[in-house]
């Protein structure tokens, strides 16, 4: 399937309604089009970067026919049971066969397929989602471990689901489209979920070539073991954040860190630390991560203190 490229959605602010939409699930994990032919599978990146070394655990030809195309979601499953990319990232880049069998027993990977786009030999992709789908679901997949996750008519509901769950979010198809390789169509929308929560400042780094300028904030979370670091937070802060929040941490400049856990050196470089007294809110991607995930600052809160982050 050369320089075959995965159909894209596009953003959305809200959940489309109605019949002609269906809704499913927004996979944290690792996008492949997946080609079975002559009795094996070749899996491809959303950039036509052949991964399939990767997996060997998801190379395994299902009984599909020659000449098949189908294009899922690679996923593994974090210490909570939830989708999570992280989880994959040792399993990523690997490629020495001994190792990669390793990490493939530590950390088992499953492959969502939620579309077909070539069955034996046949080109499906002018095809309406529907029959595609319906297709999808006569097939036989659990040689090969893949499975093809569930539908839904309802996307509200599935929408607070996932939010519910921590889950990455959830992508709305409508039933009447074709697959258009390689582009991002209205068609296809995506809505993924965005999370706030209230962090203390720890530390400001400056805009690059200046010093005085700030551009980010490291966050962290006080518990019983003291402020743990969160990650540095740079979206959400223009030139006017950026003036406000200068102003509040100026006379708060200490000579360490006030973090109890060690903070990556890429961060602490050019790191001006500070009390740890203020309180931020952050709007971040997902639940239950160590580290905010696309952290956006959105204000500070003046009505909390860092005790009551830890009494809430």
């Amino acid at each position: 399937m050369p320089d075959l490229l995965p159909m894209l959605a596009t953003p959305s602010s809200h959940v489309p309604a109605g019949e002609e939409w269906r809704h499913e699930v927004k996979w944290d994990g690792v996008r492949a089009l997946t080609h079975v032919t002559g009795g094996s599978v070749t899996m491809t990146s959303r950039n036509a970067n052949r991964i399939t070394a990767a997996w060997p655990d998801l190379a395994v030809a299902p009984a599909v026919g020659d000449d098949t195309v189908v294009d899922g979601e690679i996923i593994a499953l974090n210490e909570r049971g939830v989708p999570d990319f992280r989880v994959l990232a040792d399993r990523m880049h690997v490629r020495k066969p001994a190792t990669v069998a390793r990490l493939a027993e530590r950390i088992p990977a499953t492959y969502m397929v939620f579309d077909v786009l070539r069955l034996a030999g046949e080109d499906l992709c002018d095809l309406p989602l529907e029959e595609r789908r319906r297709r999808l679901a006569d097939l036989d997949l659990s040689r090969a471990g893949w499975q093809v996750p569930q539908d839904y008519d309802d996307g509200a509901m599935l929408f607070e689901a996932t939010r519910a769950q921590g889950l990455e979010g959830i992508v709305s198809k409508r039933v009447g489209s074709a697959y258009r390789p390689g582009q991002r169509t209205p068609h296809w929308v995506k809505l993924p979920h965005r999370h706030r929560g209230s962090f203390v400042i720890g530390g400001w780094r400056p805009q690059t070539g200046t010093a005085d300028r700030l551009a980010s904030l490291l966050v962290g979370e006080p518990t019983a073991d003291g402020l743990l670091y969160r990650g540095r937070v740079g979206s959400g802060i223009g030139p006017k954040q950026s003036r406000v929040l200068t102003e509040l941490l100026a006379d708060l400049s200490t000579a360490t860190g006030p973090f109890a856990d060690e903070v990556p050196r890429v961060d602490a470089a050019g790191t001006t630390w500070v009390e740890p007294v203020v309180v931020v809110d952050v709007d971040t991607h997902g639940v239950g991560y160590d580290r905010l995930r696309q952290p956006s600052f959105q204000g500070v809160r003046t009505d909390l203190t860092p005790d009551d982050l830890v009494n809430r």
